[in-house]
């Protein structure tokens, strides 16, 4: 061992040991406890920024750490490398995406391998690569003949900045996920998988997930959006026509005043056949984005269709209106409207100047007054004939029954959730295995044709899909003897990344999508990581897959993983400066030298150039305010380890990090100091075994220490996962160590059980430092199978206590005695105490008042 810390040397020597003895390659074994580990595969974007870094040290410590428990350990990786950024990006580069995400993927391995993460690289796999669509394309079929896949015409959720339909996840408050342009409703024709078939599965299995955040459980609930309610069928007056609305709210049933249907509702293509003022309003609305932001923020509109509807209790004749408010998919297309119990009703109302009939009593029991807002909580029914004076449960109950009766109402349970659009319409993809034949017949590909592969040499200059275009020969193909067309549309890349982590348990099997014995060796997973922003998209669609495999037969278990961690953003420091144009110029914090005042805040900022810049806060790591920090300039600098280890103690997992280089300095300062600490502890020679019945007070109170350290970050790691606290305790103890007399050969004795102890606990943080100074200690090589430190209960007994001393109520001094001490030994031991023999000078003890192991109280005068 070196006298100085390199990690320079000490990293790459590591690391090409653990290449050569391929450390981390694991096989299913029955002999051990598997434990599973996967966090989501990066997108091969060119670099690695922050955000990896810090989702995969989460991973790799967790792993290191359950490998020390003696489990059999999987942490796979790869690349989610299909999508539009990468076809952008080689638009712009004028280079075919195959090329440019190759590229990026070898480079950011040769990343990810600089920072030492304990993956096994014989599972790595690329979803751009045929031996890994082959399978998706396989199961889409197997599915399409379950009837679980299907294709039709609807209104979709278009980018007209990337050309592509969305899903409803990918739409956030209107607006495009990955670009932010503003969406288009658009009718085209496009793939869907079921996914609604399984809403009542995905809704109730989130009460399994007992280790799964709650944040993100309940945001999938809200997703789901399952809601219980009632079908109402009005005739329609003069016609043999009628409408059914959905309700949630049957209480409010007497209140209704008007009927609103979807623009796309067949009543409302109906009117439109001979009325063009209509046909001009549904044509105009149809593009109306419906998200629960916008149809809030919407003004509401409407025209009349000159229809009404008979109410079948009252017989009042309720006026049909066409509404851009009223989506086609939610519920039945079309609502009654209640105004005065309803934002949306009452806001239309006001809008049109229509009646507005309040039902439900305020909470006080008075009449609201429902013109100047409505009234949107439950309460007790009046104005409702035969129903007055019940409550909503009650009211809500003896209405449906008697709607029932009636023959008019059905109970329906309904889903916000619809059905997963997979189609997009960009080059850049898995190719959908269908074909067109020239009757119009839509067939699978037959599997003898699998995969069905996308070329990849092609290089476009705009932004259309190239095997689109009529002359691309792509497309072609004979079927039944008969020529035939391939569809161009590709698979949204969600659906690459919905069953990766299954693929990884058997990247190299040939016979099947998964082989199912590996598969059920290692799933579910036992502890997956990634960000919140996944929770109503990747975390939904992954959800689904696991149980469409698991129907199919080929994983055993009801869901993927058992445990999720969602980690927290990384944030840097943001720097501009004011061009002529007036417009913002973004400076890498790196390029920056700050001037900071006596509470460590930025109060000036100087670019390369000596030009002052503008200090504009902490934001997210991002390419728009060039503020993400590369990784590699880190590791260059400081060492990975450094690196690894500020990013674990900088602030808890789940919480937002906030990259500060002095931080990372602070970091780098530790790791020197327990390097030092070690050689210094080396070079002294070898130690005798350590007596343990032997050891004098304070050293039985640092060996107590120690072993209490190793019970609080064994628990901080693995229950808690709060390994920023696990790190603070082993600085704790390094802080005891370095005060700790070397004296004697018990003392020495006691550092080497100490320092081994820490150089364990530090090992899933700083593996390369560790695994050197480990040898170094005379550990048994390589650290990467040690077992993890045990803490020694008998240890961790403390068999002193101290007693608090108050003279007449007061607290004067404390005292630390044996367990063993008796009431008249402590009472002997306090008045001879010097704090407290002050008081008792020529004063007379009254009364005793002893709490056992706690307080001695003399009352004197």
């Amino acid at each position: 061992m070196k006298e100085t810390y390199n990690p320079k040397d000490i990293e790459l020597q590591v690391q090409s040991y653990w290449d050569e003895h391929k450390t981390f390659k694991v096989t299913e074994s029955t002999s051990k406890e598997k434990y599973y580990c996967v966090s989501m595969l990066p997108y091969p974007s060119g670099k690695l920024h922050m955000g990896h870094v810090r989702n995969y040290t989460i991973g790799d410590v967790i792993s290191r750490y359950h490998r020390m428990l003696g489990k059999n350990v999987l942490q796979p990786i790869g690349w989610d490398a299909f999508g539009l950024p990468a076809e952008d990006a080689a638009i712009k580069n004028n280079i075919a995406p195959a090329q440019w995400t190759y590229s990026n993927i070898q480079y950011m391995k040769k990343q990810l391998k600089l920072l030492g993460f304990s993956y096994d690289w014989s599972r790595e796999i690329t979803t751009c690569s045929p031996e890994y669509y082959i399978w998706e394309q396989w199961f889409f079929i197997k599915l399409y003949k379950k009837n679980m896949v299907y294709k039709k015409k609807s209104a979709v959720n278009w980018c007209p900045h990337d050309q592509t339909v969305l899903a409803n996840e990918q739409v956030i408050n209107g607006y495009c996920w990955r670009c932010d342009t503003r969406i288009e409703r658009k009718e085209i024709s496009q793939w869907f998988i079921k996914i609604t078939d399984y809403a009542e599965q995905l809704l109730n299995d989130l009460d399994t997930l007992d280790n799964w955040p709650e944040q993100v459980k309940n945001m999938q609930r809200q997703w789901i959006g399952r809601s219980e309610g009632i079908e109402i069928t009005f005739a329609i007056a003069d016609s043999n026509k009628s409408v059914t609305i959905y309700t949630t709210r049957p209480d409010t049933f007497m209140g209704a005043t008007y009927i609103a249907i979807a623009v796309d509702h067949p009543i409302a293509e109906y009117c439109a056949i001979n009325n063009s003022i209509l046909a001009k309003f549904i044509n105009k609305h149809k593009n109306t984005n419906f998200t629960r932001a916008t149809i809030a923020s919407i003004q509401k509109k409407g025209i009349s269709t000159g229809l009404f509807a008979i109410h079948p209790m009252t017989n009042e004749k309720l006026l049909i209106w066409i509404t851009n408010f009223v989506h086609i998919e939610y519920g039945t297309g079309a609502i009654m409207a209640v105004p005065a119990h309803n934002e949306h009703d009452w806001e239309f109302a006001n809008q049109y100047n229509l009646r507005i009939k309040p039902v439900i009593l305020n909470i006080d029991g008075s009449q609201p007054n429902v013109y100047i807002k409505p009234m949107t909580h439950k309460g007790v029914l009046f104005n409702s004939g035969e129903f007055d004076g019940l409550d909503n449960i009650v009211g809500s109950d003896a209405i449906v029954n008697k709607l029932l009766l009636k023959g008019i109402g059905k109970k329906k349970v309904h889903y916000r959730l619809r059905d997963w659009g997979v189609s997009r319409q960009r080059y850049w993809g898995a190719p959908i295995p269908m074909i067109s034949l020239k009757d119009g017949t839509i067939i699978p590909t037959p599997e003898d044709q699998l995969p069905v592969i996308l070329p990849e040499d092609i290089i476009t200059n705009n932004i259309s899909n190239p095997i689109k275009i009529d002359n691309s020969c792509w497309g072609k193909t004979i079927i039944k003897n008969q020529p035939a067309l391939r569809e161009t549309d590709t698979f949204d890349t969600f659906m690459e990344s919905s069953w990766y982590y299954a693929r990884y348990t058997c990247p190299h099997y040939h016979k099947g999508m998964l082989n199912t014995k590996a598969a059920n060796y290692w799933l579910p997973i036992d502890q997956y990581i990634g960000g919140i922003e996944h929770a109503i998209m990747h975390l939904m669609y992954f959800r689904f897959f696991h149980k469409l495999m698991r129907d199919a037969g080929m994983v055993y278990s009801d869901e993927p993983a058992k445990r999720l961690l969602c980690q927290g953003m990384v944030l840097a420091d943001t720097f501009y400066y004011i061009g002529i144009n007036g417009n913002r110029h973004w400076i890498s914090p790196v390029n920056v030298t700050v001037q900071r005042n006596e509470k460590g805040q930025i109060i000036k900022a100087f670019d390369q150039k000596n030009r002052e810049v503008i200090y504009a806060g902490m934001s997210k790591m991002s390419k728009s305010k060039n503020n993400g920090i590369d990784p590699q300039i880190m590791i260059k600098r400081y060492g990975a380890d450094t690196v690894r280890l500020f990013m674990m103690f900088a602030s808890p997992a789940t919480m937002t990090l906030e990259w500060r280089e002095s931080g990372v300095e602070g970091a780098y300062r530790f790791l020197k100091r327990i390097w030092k600490m070690v050689y210094q502890h080396t070079q002294k020679g070898t130690c005798q075994k350590l007596n343990i019945e032997d050891l004098n007070k304070n050293q039985k109170d640092l060996r107590r220490n120690l072993h209490k350290t190793i019970a609080k970050v064994s628990d901080d790691i693995d229950r808690r996962q709060t390994f920023n606290t696990a790190i603070a305790a082993i600085m704790e103890l390094i802080n005891a160590l370095s005060n700790a007399p070397q004296d004697t050969h018990q003392d020495r004795a006691l550092m080497q059980e100490a320092l081994l102890a820490v150089i364990q606990m530090l090992y899933p943080f700083i593996p390369h430092a560790s695994f050197k100074m480990w040898i170094a200690l005379g550990g048994k090589s390589p650290i990467d199978f040690t077992p993890w430190p045990i803490a020694d209960n008998t240890a961790m007994i403390n068999n002193s206590k101290i007693i608090v001393i108050q003279i007449n109520g007061k607290v004067r001094s404390k005292i630390i005695v044996t367990t063993e001490a008796t009431e008249q030994q402590i009472k002997n031991m306090a008045i001879k105490e010097i704090r407290v023999a002050k008081y008792l000078n020529k004063m007379t003890i009254r009364k005793i008042i002893y709490i056992p192991g706690k307080l001695l109280n003399l009352v004197i005068n």
